[in-house]
């Protein structure tokens, strides 16, 4: 067991130390600890804690269970002894802001929870959850293609009666709206996943959980009783380490669905991201930020290797072509798909989930028969949810709206997200004079605005289908 005395001789061999949950560990030996060069936000963050007991940092992001994930108990120098942990405890990488939210009730659009929730939240959190890539085109674009809908209203339709409740793959949910995987929630609310797990849990409706979240899986589906739980994938170069925790999910009886993310195999250049984490580093740099993902992932090798580890239905989130929407239900592992482009975050100017789904229409429709497809990114209104469901998809994802009700209200400000968008989408069925959601369709919308910005090139389905034919 380590004390003050020795850790302060260890450093004088110019060696560097970090403790995290009373484990003590060597960061400048690779060979020791290989989590300073996989770490996602790079291995200056940890080098600014080297010295101290990072805890209160670590946790403020991660569950302690991603230690065991990527590091085992033989690389570790040892354990820290309590009575000293407080003499060399580091500072927390978030803030709290002292801004007053008004009563939740009279919050009454996504928009104006936003607008409270930036002014609350830390710097870190906003630069992390609210930057886009690049020039943030395609995160605005996600906002802004809604409004190029119309809805076309019906009258002498008796609108009495509206039910919400929406089916996700066989499972029934109270809302047509999930929440999309969004990490590192504890920087909006100490209560973070969990958080957004009691307000799922009132609507009955899904919650995908983040590879990346900062509270453990467990703890997260326990405070959702009533919610239905996915879990986002992300395959790393450690192989083994993804198999480990595929094995750990297996054992989760709440978690329904396996969502393997691929539209950021590579991070995108997110500027204010970047900046904060130079400023925190205390040193600009211009090297890529590390990313642990394997960026090998093809149709033939990694499906069937994800399907050998787990027997629960699998999603592709990330979807931008109807090319790679005509491909995953060629791919009898995959049951559904999500129209994404990580809210804007990976590649700038790639299309909008509406643009795509508009282009599955067009060039291959029968792809909405064979799996289901679900849209992801820039809903802020309930007519919104309402169009992309008229356009036939089976249930709309809100990811940041979630953090922004959790920096506001806690548990019960995504429980007030959720409520609003929810009577704002029974207001639109019934002016439409739908009862149901699946009695939305095309008739109830018009798309023609948007013809000019839908892909006009070569259908190119002939030649998947030869190549197919080649490798299934």
């Amino acid at each position: 067991m380590f004390r003050l005395s020795d850790l302060q001789a260890h450093n004088s061999e110019n060696d560097c130390w970090i403790a995290i949950h009373g484990n003590v560990y060597d960061v400048k030996f690779e060979n020791i600890t290989k989590f300073l060069h996989i770490h996602p936000g790079g291995k200056a963050i940890l080098l600014q804690h080297a010295g101290s007991d990072a805890t209160p940092a670590f946790a403020d992001v991660h569950p302690a269970e991603l230690l065991d994930e990527y590091l085992s108990s033989d690389e570790t120098l040892g354990t820290l002894d309590p009575e000293f942990a407080s003499a060399i405890t580091g500072d927390s990488l978030s803030s709290r802001s002292a801004n007053p939210a008004p009563p939740l009730h009279t919050i009454l659009s996504l928009s104006e929870m936003e607008n409270l929730a930036l002014k609350r939240l830390s710097q870190k959190a906003v630069s992390y959850y609210a930057s886009g890539t690049d020039d943030e085109r395609t995160k605005f674009a996600n906002e802004t293609i809604f409004k190029s809908i119309l809805l076309r209203p019906r009258i002498f339709i008796d609108c009495t009666n509206c039910s919400l409740e929406a089916s996700v793959l066989g499972t029934t949910v109270g809302l047509p709206i999930f929440i999309s995987p969004a990490a590192m929630a504890k920087l909006a609310h100490p209560s973070g996943e969990a958080g957004i797990a009691s307000a799922c849990s009132s609507f009955n409706t899904l919650q995908i959980i983040s590879k990346n979240a900062s509270i453990s899986v467990s703890d997260i589906v326990a405070a959702g009783p009533n919610a239905v739980f996915a879990w986002q994938l992300y395959v790393l170069k450690d192989l083994r380490a993804t198999e480990r925790t595929l094995a750990q999910i297996k054992k989760i009886r709440q978690i329904k669905f396996i969502v393997l993310t691929l539209d950021a195999p590579f991070p995108g250049k997110r500027e204010a991201d970047e900046r904060f984490k130079a400023a925190e580093a205390m040193a600009q740099t211009s090297t890529p930020p590390v990313w642990g993902t394997d960026a090998g992932l093809t149709w033939t090798k990694t499906l069937p290797w994800l399907r050998k580890h787990t027997d629960l239905p699998i999603i592709l989130k990330g979807i931008q072509t109807h090319e790679d929407a005509y491909l995953a239900a060629q791919h009898p592992e995959v049951s559904g798909v999500i129209l994404s482009n990580h809210g804007g975050r990976a590649l700038d100017t790639a299309p909008t989930a509406i643009q795509v789904l508009m282009e599955i229409r067009r060039f291959c429709p029968q792809v909405l028969e064979e799996i289901e497809v679900f849209v992801d990114g820039g809903v802020k209104r309930g007519t919104d949810v309402v169009k992309a469901l008229a356009l036939g998809a089976r249930g709309v994802g809100i990811g940041r709206a979630a953090l922004y009700g959790l920096a506001v209200g806690g548990s019960a400000g995504v429980l007030r997200t959720l409520k609003i968008l929810a009577d704002e989408v029974a207001t639109a069925m019934r002016l439409l004079g739908v009862e149901r959601v699946d009695q939305l369709g095309l008739h109830h919308i018009n798309t023609t605005a948007l013809n000019r910005l839908l892909y006009d090139g070569p259908l190119g389905l002939g030649e998947i289908n030869s190549g197919m034919r080649g490798k299934l």
